[in-house]
């Protein structure tokens, strides 16, 4: 289960994007520590979670440089600059958008509609752009994790509004942006996940500094020891390994794929809600969870199934 083109094999691929789906989920309960103990805005924890991984990246990315220093990808400067840019206005646009519809019309609505419109533009865009097609499994597939996902979220009664729904929309644009622009530079031979790492942080932490800073970016703590290490634990696990992860698995893996497979993030949060932080274990929880999870397995056999069936076509 290897794409020759691109060097990693398609099932390591599967498996990055699994851990980086559930390590997201942890950013959520971090978060909340980090709002008690602080008194920090989401903007400015958004900000200094990217600020913070684009630091560590850099600096991971220095010392393996030190030791093997990668080919180099041939690639125009203006396209190089502009693929960067508009890869880091993916998440940046992402996070504030979903900031701001969860304000307008609520968590539950918000995240229903963020993470679960997403699979469905970057089906709909990979099909038409990147000749990506999502077959009869991975359609049904799809609609069962966004089934499992409106299970997980809309347990709980919500308020549907329409400018909420409208900003999610706009969120779930971002982050299927950001999805489909990695995998055509992996399918265009770009191989640097680190660099596009690297990159996409920092144009994403220049976004957001000016909400940030509108918002108040001094944390104002009695404890700044716990809040420094909460903070040091976002910026390295759910953020910096998450997403150089995510954006190897990206470049090799079916877009429609990656975007279902990351809703394993929702799925983390919920384990974790229950398991640390005593929230009742809910049948509607359980059963939301559960179908999620056989979504995400069904369609990461199916991925590693195409993926054999074409190494055979090759040989």
């Amino acid at each position: 289960m290897s794409n020759t083109a691109l060097g990693l094999p398609v099932g390591r691929g599967l498996l990055y994007l699994t851990i980086a789906g559930v390590t997201w989920g942890t950013a959520g309960a971090a978060a909340s520590l980090v709002y008690r103990a602080s008194g920090l805005g989401p903007l400015a924890l958004s900000f200094r979670r990217c600020a913070a991984g684009f630091v560590v990246l850099l600096a991971v990315r220095r010392v393996r440089r030190s030791r093997v220093r990668p080919a180099a990808v041939s690639e125009p400067l203006g396209r190089k600059a502009l693929r960067t840019v508009t890869t880091g206005l993916g998440p940046a646009v992402f996070q504030t958008a979903y900031f701001a519809a969860v304000e307008a019309t609520g968590l539950a609505v918000a995240t229903v509609v963020a993470l679960g419109a997403g699979p469905v533009l970057v089906a709909l865009v990979a099909r038409l752009t990147l000749r990506e097609p999502l077959g009869v499994g991975g359609t049904v597939a799809v609609g069962g994790a966004l089934t499992g996902l409106a299970v997980l979220s809309l347990g709980q009664a919500a308020t549907v509004r329409p400018s909420g729904v409208l900003l999610a929309l706009v969120s779930a644009a971002g982050g299927s942006a950001m999805t489909l622009l990695t995998r055509r530079r992996g399918r265009d031979g770009g191989t640097d996940a680190s660099a596009t790492a690297v990159r996409t942080f920092a144009v994403t932490s220049l976004c957001l500094l000016p909400f940030a800073l509108a918002e108040g970016l001094v944390p104002h703590t009695a404890q700044p020891g716990r809040v420094l290490w909460l903070l040091a634990c976002i910026a390295t696990v759910p953020t910096a390994l998450a997403y150089a992860l995510y954006f190897a698995a990206a470049a090799v893996v079916r877009s429609a794929t990656v975007s279902v497979i990351t809703l394993l993030e929702p799925v983390s949060a919920a384990v974790l809600a229950v398991v640390l932080l005593g929230e009742p274990l809910t049948p509607t929880t359980l059963a939301g969870t559960l179908l999620m999870l056989a979504s995400v397995a069904g369609l990461a056999v199916t991925e590693a199934r195409g993926a054999v069936a074409d190494e055979q076509g090759l040989v």
